[in-house]
């Protein structure tokens, strides 16, 4: 098997291909045989390669990851095996020889390694795919083989939008592509904390083409390192963070730098549009990715909870201490249901993906890093030691939050969708029909990513109708069925409450200088968004006779998520907390993932 190096150094052999359509340019392809059967198949050979997390003597077990973290470096052992298993052909489409054809499934494939090591799976690959996405929705032919190329033979590429000056108004940015004479560009200027800076061959770098103030003045641009004069470039020094330990963190300073006028990605000035279009898809895939380090967390603190005796009594039968772990594992089923809809919703709804995947970015992170906190809690002093059983529970917590920042922020993506809540109040919300049933469908086949149908504003949201449409829709016969309906029933009023302030927001607060009002307004509608995934994931499981067609996580989802408004609904059947004990202790027993797959783990 090839180390690094030789990764680097030789182009693999392509992933197999067989039955698959080739894609377009940029556009959607027949839908290819087999889909869910190879998106199994890949998840199993990564658990496999990784093997069980917790016996010491594999290389990357816990321990060991533990060990590299503190040491300030990602995991040679974990690359090795990333690159036997060939990770970068999965951020490559299909008709480039790879094997992406799906958001969801990426996020499931990204899975196995965020429940290892949020450092690697952001070192290793993520950052590039986040850059190859600019190139897979705006390149020219050129631009997307000598990508496919580069990731396929094992390399690397970073991306560079912010500056720290600027943070997420990157329309600011003071980095500059100006035209050179006799054609191509001179670049000028620094960027600062990007990813993998000094171990990419490649840059995708959002520079100031025109020096004329406005969104118009930006362009991207997909330059390898090896077309830069080495004299006139340098890797900044690395940034130490708290988070991510492992990740090389530095930045790139350019002094008049020329590159080929062929390393334009897209139109001259069209750099923004460029970069909205690859945040959809960005957007709506980390945050998924990033469950598989919660699952992490959940099963650690319930492996110390079956262990740990207090009061004649295991930490599990308190009832604060189990009620948190059902807590947590209903919530990483809702976050997983909200990103479900979201990565289908980019083959199925491109026109809506711009508010889904802001949705995406803002609350997920954010639902996890709060449901880590409560988890804390049970594990009690534990929490603060870095290193043995439970160690792996301090480096995730501390890694989670460098995901709800990245490349946007909290606050970016609500004012993302501030700007469209009005239009949406007016246009869409108890008028639009509800998403298609294969939004929310776990393994049905989806047609190619459609990169490039993808709107800068949503045309629609027909996923708030799935909403609406449950009240007539939802069974009310057991106890939990009619808590599930009530709930519901609550959350249409809640989207009500907020399409009429929505249509009152004032024209000063449809923008990012907004009052915190219209931020507040924003939250809530992610959060009603979140409701309407977990019914329709519901609706959709009911009959194929797993745990997701019981009422009784839907009914804890949208009890948390009714809470989570700031309501005070009246307490669950008893059944639900019992069911969802049950299930807990099954999945950690059977060594099973907590999302929505219920998937084998290794070890």
């Amino acid at each position: 098997m090839p180390t690094g190096t030789e990764a680097a150094g030789r182009p693999p052999q392509a992933p197999a291909r067989e039955g698959h359509a080739e894609h377009g340019a940029h556009g959607e392809s027949a839908v290819p045989a087999g889909q869910e059967a190879r998106a199994a198949a890949r998840v199993a050979v990564l658990e496999e390669a990784f093997g069980d997390p917790t016996d010491e003597r594999n290389e990357v077990s816990y321990a060991r990851l533990l060990e590299a973290d503190e040491a300030g470096e990602l995991s040679e052992p974990g690359e090795r095996v990333l690159d036997e298993v060939m990770l970068n052909a999965d951020f490559v489409p299909h008709g480039q020889g790879g094997r992406l054809e799906r958001i969801d499934h990426l996020v499931r494939v990204l899975r196995p390694v965020f429940r290892r090591d949020v450092a690697l799976g952001l070192g290793y690959g993520v950052t590039s795919f986040m850059a190859a996405v600019n190139v897979w929705a705006a390149g020219d032919g050129d631009q997307r083989r000598r990508m496919a190329r580069l990731l396929l033979e094992g390399g690397k590429v970073s991306v560079a939008y912010h500056e720290l000056a600027h943070g997420n108004d990157f329309v600011r940015n003071e980095f500059a592509a100006r035209p050179a004479t006799g054609g191509g560009y001179l670049l000028r200027g620094s960027k600062q904390v990007i990813n993998n800076a000094g171990r990419a061959r490649a840059w995708v770098l959002f520079g100031r083409t025109d020096p004329a103030p406005g969104s118009r003045s930006h362009s991207v641009l997909f330059t390898g390192r090896d077309s830069c004069d080495p004299d006139r470039y340098r890797v900044l020094p690395r940034y130490d963070s708290v988070g991510v330990r492992g990740c090389h963190l530095s930045g790139l300073e350019f002094d008049d730098c020329h590159v080929p006028s062929s390393d334009l990605v897209g139109e001259a000035g069209k750099g923004v549009e460029v970069a909205l279009r690859a945040f959809q898809i960005t957007r709506t895939a980390m945050p998924g990715m990033a469950l598989g380090a919660a699952d992490t967390a959940l099963r650690t603190v319930v492996r110390f909870a079956a262990g740990r005796r207090l009061y004649r009594r295991t930490v599990l039968e308190i009832p604060h201490a189990r009620a948190a772990l059902a807590g947590a594992f209903t919530d990483l089923l809702v976050c997983d249901s909200l990103s479900l809809a979201a990565a289908r919703a980019v083959h199925l709804l491109p026109a809506e993906t711009s508010v889904h995947a802001a949705a995406v970015k803002y609350l997920v992170p954010r639902m996890l890093s709060e449901t880590m906190n409560e988890l804390a809690v049970v594990l009690g002093a534990r929490y603060y030691v870095r290193e043995g059983e439970f160690g792996i529970f301090q480096k995730h917590i501390r890694d989670l939050p460098v995901l709800s920042l990245g490349h946007a922020g909290s606050a970016a993506c609500q004012a993302t969708i501030i700007p469209q809540l009005s239009r949406l109040a007016r246009r869409s919300w108890f008028t639009s029909p509800p998403a298609p049933p294969e939004l929310f469908a776990l393994r049905g086949d989806l047609p190619g990513i459609p990169f490039d149908r993808l709107t800068l504003t949503a045309g629609g949201d027909s996923l708030s109708a799935t909403l609406v449409a449950a009240v007539d829709e939802l069974p009310a016969g057991t106890p939990q069925e009619r808590a599930a309906r009530d709930l519901a029933l609550c959350m249409v009023g809640e989207l009500r409450q907020v399409q009429e302030h929505s249509r009152a927001l004032a024209a000063t607060d449809r923008t990012a200088l907004a009052r915190p009002a219209a931020f507040a307004l924003a939250e809530r509608y992610t959060v009603l968004l979140a409701a309407a995934s977990a019914i329709g994931v519901w609706q959709q499981a009911r009959g194929d006779g797993t745990f997701l067609v019981d009422p009784a996580w839907l009914a804890a989802a949208l009890h948390r998520l009714a809470r989570r408004l700031g309501r005070r609904p009246p307490e669950l059947p008893p059944q639900c907390g019992e069911r969802i004990d049950r299930e807990v202790l099954r999945r950690f027993e059977q060594q099973r993932s907590y999302d929505l797959y219920d998937t084998p783990l290794a070890g």
